[in-house]
């Protein structure tokens, strides 16, 4: 049959005409690369107009396809976009995948004739550059590229077998071709080398090597690789590469009762296939030092260990450098497995160990057995790369007491079984550096120590990345480290900076993302959407466990929630933005399709720390009380909203960007008393700034009151109440009724004269008593309460509190009585108010709140002689305020102990403390904070104490 259509060179339509315009050239490809699939307009667009469409761009794309209509016939409209309605095999592209994935099959099953002759069917499909004349940086990279790298691959593997069948001389020029078109691959360059020596011709083989080492030096800073190297030894050994068919000519193995025994292989002495260590090897003590141990421990078993862990963290460098240094009298082996099954993998070890090819089995279970059987009585270093899955691993598993096995792989094989696993992470701060300093030299590294930490940092502390970049700069001897970091800085170029020759960030990334299921892919690339640096599976609302197997994502444990916590290295975090745009179009539908559950989960979590809280549409909690098992559940939303709270913010920013104004906005106003109660001031600004824009560009001027009055208490808690008032102020204008009654409530709170805040507060209560807002009138009674000193006035509103359901309210109006009956000499009472404070915000799990209540129970203790609890009370606040970082509330708590420490007579300790909170209230800039600290520190003076 015949392609009908080509894309792997110039554009091509067998008996018709290709478009003319450029952009109808692009817009045909894109939909002959995707034949017989639907392509999103969103896609189309970013395709023709290099992710760069105009506003226009939906309707001209329209005129494009019109046109494209009336010379090829198919292009139909669908749902979302568009298709073209042919065969996949009518299209070059399709069919040279279709005959390369046959002619592998035909390999691993030992067919080698056949399979060279797929290889050569789908390599005469080519007739150029794939895309030629296709003006399209965005379908170059998404299939050009990958596209010339199978054509590549095709082409290599095809010369391999032809190597088997004997060909190397007709072979040779092609394969000289190929080394000068891509000079730094080093697999063509061992072909070459093999070819030569099977043509018998010797001294040209060692000066092919010699020609490789001499550009891979140059160019990348390199020594040859394991496979390299091996052919390069083969020919000073004058060993052949094995050449013979499988499965013709092939002696059987069988004896007796069917069972395979090991055919003699003559003397041999151990055999080493280690590649060589990698010479710039650095760290990496504590899992080198765990296989030493666990292979001492074990070693009258078969030990196996799995090294796993995302793409590029150095996993196989890892397991070479251990096995170089581990000895095994009987030899050490290397595989590399990739997607090899595990039949194939078993020929090449049996032929390592010494069987004959004629005497390896044809079947799986045949070459198991005698696998098995001879390394039954060894004791080998068996190093198994790259490891798929447990399937996979299974077979080539040596069995002789004291083997030991290394397997690397990006999942950590759980079931592979009595196998151990350590999980491998990216390289700490030094070990980085020094890793980049061993590529690219050291004295360029001391000689700019900040651009080489931002190249690490920029790098994620990635052993591949870090080599590519290392890499790039020995090559590049005029660049400063400091240029190289300006151009990993911008993200979207990334990925394509870190390539050197065979390396590339992207390619490792791209091996796990082909191995998906079409379901995980598409999960990868919806995940692509998020900036958060972590998230729990709700999110999507399916199981991430699949890419955390897969390695792209790596599981971060148990969260407070009791959420299993994924997170991923940033550089897989910009592949799956990648493939996100390229695929999908962008974040933006995505992202619409989530943020509604992402905001009712979030509003049902708030409503847990602010039950009938003003602004959410609700006037009182639905808990019948606030027993032990509501309790629970607040606590639990407390604990969900705390391990979301990174997610969440930076889900705020995401929604922003792409344009989602309504979600962003609310989704900021939500997390405010998440802020409060956590003391997060850096996360508070943040959203509330975000929040802001998006309401105001949503035109929402309720949603920009809201958030005016969140910062508004903000400012209030960090003691900046001319701001606070000023953002008060300016919500005002853009609210009436009961959201202008609450921040008149707030700006009451930041009036320095007691009138004013009189007069706020009692116009606040009369419009929430003439709405019957239960929860406004609460909150202004106990203003009012608070600043008259009235305790019926308190009373009323921790009634009022008690039934709305809400203990968080109940525990500000007990701590405002507990203050009150402070001020009367009621010990007792303050006391007990306190305590009964102190035991709510411990059932809530409100730790900064009951830090706040212990700061009072100090003073209670001071009041009623005991100075030595009032000490142990703000003591156990400091402790909480400092691990909170509040900075405020932790300069308050010094005062507090220093009080009580000279009422112990402590004065040396009260003068250390005093010092604290003087030099954190210069800080804060907290003027009223330092006074009353001074005049404590002239106390601790006129009693005898040193000067600050």
């Amino acid at each position: 049959m015949n392609v009908r259509f080509g894309v792997l060179g110039p554009l091509r339509i067998e008996g018709g005409q290709v478009p003319g315009p450029a952009k109808h050239r692009t817009l045909l490809a894109a939909l002959l690369l995707s034949a017989g699939e639907t392509v999103p307009v969103e896609r189309l667009m970013s395709v023709v107009w290099d992710d760069r469409p105009p506003a226009s761009a939906g309707s001209v794309l329209r005129v494009y396809v019109s046109a494209l209509r009336k010379l090829v016939a198919g292009i139909r409209t669908v749902p979302g976009g568009y298709l073209i309605d042919v065969e996949r095999d009518d299209v070059d592209c399709h069919r040279f995948e279709r005959l390369v994935g046959g002619a592998r099959q035909a390999r691993a099953a030992g067919r080698v004739a056949e399979a060279a002759d797929g290889f050569r069917a789908a390599l005469a499909l080519w007739r150029g550059q794939a895309l030629a004349g296709v003006e399209s940086s965005v379908l170059r990279r998404t299939h050009a590229v990958p596209l010339e790298e199978l054509r590549l691959a095709a082409l290599e593997e095809r010369v391999e077998l032809d190597l088997r069948l004997g060909r190397g001389a007709e072979v040779i020029g092609e394969l000289r071709a190929l080394v000068g078109a891509h000079p730094l691959r080093e697999r063509a360059w061992v072909r070459l080398i093999e070819a030569l020596q099977q043509a018998g011709r010797r001294s040209e083989a060692l000066g092919a090597y010699q020609d490789a080492r001499r550009t891979l030096v140059d160019e990348l800073g390199l020594e040859p690789g394991a496979e390299l190297a091996d052919a390069h030894r083969r020919v000073l050994s004058g060993e052949s590469r094995p050449s013979a068919l499988a499965g013709e000519g092939r002696a059987s193995a069988l004896s007796g009762e069917g069972r395979p025994v090991a055919p003699a292989g003559g003397d041999r002495g151990p055999v080493d296939e280690l590649p060589p260590d990698i010479s710039d090897f650095v760290g990496r003590s504590p899992v080198l030092d765990w296989i030493v141990r666990t292979a001492r421990e074990h070693a009258s078993a078969p030990v196996h260990l799995v090294l796993h862990g995302p793409p590029g963290c150095g996993k196989s460098a890892v397991a070479v450098h251990a096995a170089t240094g581990l000895e095994r009298p009987d030899g050490r082996l290397y595989a590399s497995l990739g997607a090899r099954p595990p039949g194939a993998v078993l020929e090449d070890l049996l032929r390592s160990l010494g069987c004959p090819d004629g005497a390896v089995p044809p079947a799986l279970d045949e070459r198991v057995r005698l696998y098995r059987s001879m390394t039954a009585r060894k004791r080998l270093l068996v190093v198994l790369d790259d490891a798929a899955d447990e399937a996979q691993v299974r077979p080539l598993l040596p069995t002789g007491p004291g083997s030991l096995t290394l397997v690397t792989s990006r999942s950590p094989l759980a079931g592979l079984e009595a196998a151990r696993a350590y999980e491998m992470g990216v390289l700490d701060g030094d070990e980085a550096v020094a890793m980049l300093g061993e590529v690219a030299g050291h004295e360029r590294v001391r000689a700019e120590p900040e651009a080489a930490l931002r190249i690490v940092r920029l790098c994620g502390h990635l052993p591949l990345a870090l080599r590519i970049a290392g890499s790039r700069l020995a090559r590049k001897r005029g660049w400063t480290l400091d240029h190289l970091a300006g151009r990993l800085g911008d993200e979207r170029s990334r990925l394509d900076e870190l390539s050197a020759g065979d390396l590339a960030v992207r390619g490792s990334l791209a091996l796990g993302y082909r191995g998906l299921a079409d379901p995980e892919r598409r999960l990868l690339r919806g995940l692509g959407a998020l900036s958060a640096p972590d998230f729990a599976s709700w999110v999507f609302g399916t199981d991430l466990e699949p890419l955390a197997q897969a390695g792209l994502l790596q599981s971060r444990g148990l969260d407070e929630a009791g959420q299993e916590r994924y997170g991923w290295h940033d550089l897989t975090r910009l592949y799956a933005a990648e493939r996100l745009a390229e695929e999908e179009g962008g974040p933006e539908r995505v992202l619409a399709v989530i943020a509604g559950a992402i905001l009712e989960r979030t509003r049902q979590a708030r409503a847990s720390l602010l039950p009938a809280e003003p602004g959410t549409g609700r006037t009182e909690v639905h808990l019948p009380g606030t027993g032990p098992l509501e309790t629970g559940w607040l606590r639990h939303e407390a604990r969900w909203l705390s391990a979301e709270r990174r997610f969440l913010v930076a889900a705020v920013g995401d929604f922003y960007q792409v344009g989602l104004y309504e979600a962003a906005w609310r989704l900021a106003f939500y997390l405010t008393p998440l802020f409060e109660l956590g003391a997060h001031h850096d996360d508070w600004h943040a959203t509330t700034a975000t929040g802001l824009d998006a309401a105001r560009a949503a035109g929402h001027r309720h949603g920009e009151a809201l958030l005016l009055r969140g910062l508004a208490d903000l400012h209030r808690a960090e003691g900046r109440t001319e701001s606070a008032a000023a953002a008060l102020r300016a919500a005002q204008p853009l609210v009436e009724g009961l959201e202008l009654a609450r921040i008149t409530l707030r700006l009451g709170l930041v009036q320095s004269r007691p009138a004013q805040a009189e007069q706020a507060f009692v116009r606040a209560l009369r419009v929430f008593e003439e709405a019957g807002d239960r929860r406004g009138r609460a909150d202004a009674l106990r203003a009012l309460g608070a600043l008259r000193r009235d305790e019926g006035r308190l009373k009323e509103s921790l009634s009022a509190y008690q039934d709305l359901g809400d203990p968080r309210g109940e525990a500000e109006a007990l701590l405002d009585l507990g203050r009150l009956h402070l001020g009367g000499g009621r010990l007792a009472e303050a006391r007990g108010c306190v305590e009964r404070r102190l035991r709510i915000n411990r059932r809530l799990g409100d730790r900064l709140p009951e830090a706040g209540a212990l700061l009072v129970l100090a003073e209670i203790a001071r009041a009623e002689g005991t100075p030595g609890a009032a000490a142990g009370s703000a003591r156990e606040a400091l402790e909480t305020f400092v691990a909170y970082g509040d900075r405020r509330g932790a300069a308050r708590a010094l005062v507090a102990l220093a009080r009580a420490e000279l009422d112990l007579d402590d004065i040396d300790g009260a003068v250390e403390t005093l010092t604290r909170a003087m030099g954190e209230f210069d800080r804060l800039g907290d003027e009223q904070g330092r006074a009353e600290a001074d005049r404590l520190a002239q106390e601790a003076r006129r009693r005898g104490g040193p000067r600050i």
